[in-house]
């Protein structure tokens, strides 16, 4: 992906901020199913929460590498349960973007 700038950062997690999580990551892990779930949800909104249940820090971050490999996307900003992840769509639809019906 192309390098962010901190102003591009901003604006993201102040979007981010108002999303609630679409996915959760529990006890099961990264199932093909949860996989085919954030791809669909990061196809129609660019910019999604992603809640993770999934026990320590370690275990977070190896499901963020994890699901960012397999989906393309990149994390945006990470607090605690919560990551924040973008990919970027080439045909965005406006009514459904996080990304284009706030700006």
């Amino acid at each position: 992906m192309s390098k962010k700038s901190n102003q591009d950062i901003r604006q993201f997690r102040a979007i981010g901020h108002k999303l609630k999580p679409v996915v959760t990551v529990a006890g099961n892990g990264l199932t093909d199913n949860v996989v085919s779930e954030v791809e669909r949800a990061l196809e129609q909104h660019e910019l999604i929460k992603i809640k993770l249940a999934v026990g320590g820090k370690e275990a977070k971050t190896a499901v963020t590498e994890e699901l960012c490999d397999r989906t393309g996307a990149e994390v945006v900003q990470s607090i605690g349960n919560v990551i924040l992840v973008l990919r970027r769509t080439a045909q965005p639809d406006p009514r459904l973007s996080n990304l284009l019906r706030v700006i």
